[in-house]
């Protein structure tokens, strides 16, 4: 282990011209960075957090994705359910105030960056330098007018909203998500390019605010990267909350600042209005301000070159987070910095593996995913077994309504041999699939069998005993007329 360097305030010396010596050097305060940084701070490491401005501390979790948009979604829920209500006879009036709906999400905003700022951070030790950052040597950072020298860098500096670039998108003051939670007024029409989970969450959470929303997809479904019977059921959902999609449909040119033409397949182009538009068409990498050549730090592209584990082409310099061009997930960034931490404090080093990754798209219901897809599953020859599972037998599912929902897991195959497959994926779509699925991920991360699922009693009715059935159903589909014919006979002895 290498010993910690003499602690310092980078403020205190920044007159001085001899670089400022640090064990770690971590570009970016998002989940990734801090993610590393503080752990490592906490090891009795000296380490310099280095962010743009001290509002950027927090990264895109806190100041424009997770967070804020955990908190739009939670608001347009109680919205929702309020006029829902009407069903068991209350009468309920009145539209949502956007501006109040605007202050609750800075309101939890605030509780949180109340441990996430630079203030919070230098109290608790750690060096923080606020500016831009850029590689004046290899092993070296500038910032401000200061250098400062680590023993290894990280960065993670995350990613930005991808830019939309058809005709007459220059005319058009269009929001990202980096400024739609900053709307003190509801939109009456607002207009969402892009199906994918942003594009999704924000398009039902302003629709159930009350604004019509309309959603332009290029992909014949919306949530494209998950399973086709799980994202038809979600987008069965939105329709019928009113949202209108035109799916498989190229966004054309913007003819004036209140309209989209569009095109969908070789069928007749549409004219859009809408006096909102919101552009969720993917992400891009933070990385040029870097001057990562001073770094010799070689690029691919838009990509910055990273191996398995996450090392860059500067054996001192490593990746974590967005920057690495992995999954775009704040967990996957922590995934990320426990990957780091491992490798730069253990002898034995690991390699980054997405096997067993987890995902939700927190619309209502929510689409929670693990492990291998079946397309992953087919294109590497695995052989599996796919369980399905419909809830409309379900009485959790019955007496909350929400029969509409379905698993599905994919499950080794190794014949009769096997009576204890392992879970190799799967995806499930229902209200708090998030937190329904998680003992199948942990399931899938420990290598545990279905049996566990099988064996484990499950309070009555909890919704998570879907679970269970899935796994029943298939025992069931197992008794062959043989072993039928063998259970009687033993039942007779």
């Amino acid at each position: 282990m290498h010993p910690p360097a003499t602690s310092h305030s980078p403020q205190a010396s920044a007159t001085g011209n001899a670089p400022l010596k640090y064990d770690m050097i971590v570009i970016g305060a998002g989940s990734g960075g801090l993610s590393v940084a503080l752990p490592m701070h906490t090891f009795g490491f000296k380490v310099l957090l280095i962010d743009k401005s001290g509002h950027a501390i927090g990264g895109d979790c806190l100041n424009d994705g997770c967070v804020p948009s955990k908190a739009l979604i939670h608001a347009a829920r109680k919205v929702h359910q309020a006029r829902q209500a009407a069903a068991f006879g209350l009468e309920v009036r009145g539209e949502a105030d956007m501006g109040k709906v605007a202050a609750y999400v800075k309101s939890r905003q605030a509780i949180i960056r109340e441990h996430e700022n630079a203030q919070f951070f230098r109290e608790m030790g750690l060096d923080v330098a606020l500016g831009t950052a850029q590689f004046v040597a290899p092993d070296q950072i500038g910032v401000g007018g200061q250098v400062y020298e680590g023993k290894n860098i990280v960065i993670a500096t995350g990613s930005r909203p991808r830019k939309l670039t058809i005709p007459g998108a220059e005319r058009v003051d269009y929001l990202t998500n980096q400024s739609i939670f900053d709307l003190t007024r509801l939109p009456e029409n607002l207009l969402v390019i892009g199906g994918g989970p942003i594009g999704i969450e924000m398009a039902q959470a302003f629709r159930r605010l009350g604004a019509a929303v309309t959603v332009v997809h290029s992909k014949a479904m919306i949530l494209d990267k998950e399973a086709p019977e799980i994202a038809r059921v979600l987008h069965e959902r939105l329709r019928g909350e009113g949202i209108r999609f035109y799916l498989g449909a190229e966004a054309v040119a913007f003819p004036d600042p209140n309209h989209l033409r569009v095109r969908t397949g070789d069928g007749p182009e549409a004219i859009l209005p809408f006096d909102a538009v919101l552009v969720a068409i993917g992400r891009e990498l933070n990385w040029e301000e870097l001057d990562l050549a001073k770094g010799e730090i070689e690029t691919e592209g838009r990509r910055v070159k990273v191996d398995s584990h996450l090392q860059t082409t500067n054996k001192h310099v490593y990746l974590c987070g967005d920057v690495a061009g992995s999954l775009q997930f704040s967990h996957a960034a922590e995934q990320h910095a426990t990957l780091l931490l491992n490798n730069f404090l253990s002898p034995l080093k690991k390699k980054l593996d997405n096997r067993h990754m987890s995902w939700v798209t927190f619309t209502d219901p929510e689409v929670a995913t693990f492990g291998y897809s079946e397309q992953q599953l087919k294109e590497q020859g695995t052989a599996y077994e796919k369980l399905t599972l419909d809830f409309e037998e379900d009485d959790r599912a019955v007496v909350e309504d929400y029969q509409y929902g379905k698993l599905i897991l994919y499950v080794e195959n190794g014949g009769l041999l096997n009576q204890n497959p392992k879970l190799l994926g799967g995806s499930m779509v229902a209200p708090n699939a998030g937190e329904m699925f998680q003992e199948l991920v942990l399931a899938n991360a420990e290598g545990i069998g279905i049996n566990a699922l099988f064996s484990k009693i499950y309070p009555y009715p909890t919704a998570s005993a879907v679970n269970k059935r899935i796994v029943l159903n298939k025992k069931q589909a197992q008794l062959t007329p043989l072993l039928k014919k063998g259970l009687q006979v033993l039942y007779a002895i």
